[in-house]
């Protein structure tokens, strides 16, 4: 278990991280960009949470927590016994619960706009800044190999959002369409 006495360290003061294997990093590596990242989206989902339902708040206090468990895993360079790594096992529950939500939802016939209700339009943001670290993720990887789970997670989260979006809209009034040249 994690215990914080002291929040401060100084230990970074001159731009540095440290990494869960003891290295330190720079703080404007790819890595502590793609840390950053998760845990802005992290906080995204956790606006979107206050406004949930009970059961889909179920679902994002889960995700809240893993989020957690996805920056260890990037935190974790390299190949480190007993490191902290997103399974897929956590990836195969998003695609259950996509599958489970979308089955209740009518087949999209256009693109949708990120609003609706303020719930939906929280997920809608929340998938945006999932997309966002998603990207920084790649973008990591590119340079230093991470787990291939991470990525798989990422990519399905914001998949999982837009569906929780559109599952809640379902509620209020439905899915707000994109108009192609609407206002021409």
């Amino acid at each position: 278990m994690v215990k914080l006495n002291k929040i401060y360290t100084r230990t970074g003061d001159t731009g540095s991280a440290g990494l869960v294997d003891g290295s330190r990093v720079s703080k404007s590596s790819a890595r502590m960009h793609a840390i950053g990242e998760v845990d802005e989206a992290n906080s995204a989902i956790g606006v979107a949470l206050t406004l949930a339902d009970d059961d889909h708040g179920k679902r994002l206090r889960a995700i809240q927590n893993e989020m957690f468990d996805l920056g260890a895993d990037i935190a974790t360079p390299g190949a480190m016994e007993g490191a902290l790594r997103i399974t897929a096992g956590q990836v195969e529950r998003l695609e259950r619960e996509i599958d489970t939500m979308n089955a209740e939802l009518e087949p999209l016939t256009s693109f949708i706009l990120p609003g609706g209700s303020p719930a939906a339009a929280s997920l809608y943001l929340a998938r945006a800044v999932v997309r966002r670290a998603e990207r920084a993720a790649v973008a990591l990887n590119e340079s230093d190999p991470i787990s291939p789970h991470a990525l798989a997670y990422l990519n399905r989260l914001s998949d999982h959002l837009f569906v929780s979006a559109r599952h809640i809209a379902r509620s209020s009034g439905g899915d707000v369409l994109w108009q192609p040249g609407a206002t021409r």
